[in-house]
């Protein structure tokens, strides 16, 4: 098998894109380390849930919707769960599974975290590009995205931790 080498090109774009994404990652985590004493991670969580009906969903799904193992959405929940932010509960239909709800508390600290995050988000990325660059960014994100989860190189929907889907719903 013969390696396929970056071109110059496609070096430089990849160390710009590795830059790019650690040095807006850092910023993200250090504003909400500053403005809500939480890592990103935590932020993401809590958003995701105030998205979702009743602002609660199965871990699983949240797992999905994060990208992240099933493990450390655990860990992570556990925090929350531990400092009011929310509350897991069994989920009615399968007593395997669980769901992670969102609690007043921790809905109080998303409304209050969420202006400096937007703002900061704002900041460092959208600020800096013009609206062209603003949708080829999602064009090219959504491609590389949608790469990664269809490739058929990659292991099986069930094999891939955040991909498992359970065969009946939590309500």
């Amino acid at each position: 098998m013969t390696t396929r080498w970056l071109s110059p090109d496609e070096q430089r774009a990849w160390r710009a894109y590795i830059a790019a994404s650690l040095l807006l990652e850092d910023a993200i985590d250090r504003q909400l380390q500053q403005d809500a004493g939480m890592p990103h991670l935590y932020y993401s969580i809590l958003s995701v849930l105030s998205e979702s009906p009743e602002r609660r969903l199965r871990m699983t799904d949240l797992a999905e919707r994060l990208k992240i193992t099933r493990s450390r959405l655990t860990y992570a929940v556990t925090r929350l769960e531990k400092d009011g932010m929310l509350r897991r509960e069994a989920c009615r239909h399968d007593k395997r599974g669980s769901v992670a709800a969102l609690t007043d508390e921790g809905f109080a600290v998303l409304e209050r975290a969420a202006p400096g995050h937007v703002e900061t988000v704002r900041g460092f990325l959208f600020d800096r590009l013009s609206e062209e660059q603003v949708g080829q960014l999602e064009e090219i994100s959504a491609a590389i995205a949608q790469g990664l989860q269809e490739d058929g190189t990659r292991p099986a929907a069930d094999d891939v931790p955040w991909r498992r889907r359970s065969s009946s719903a939590c309500s």
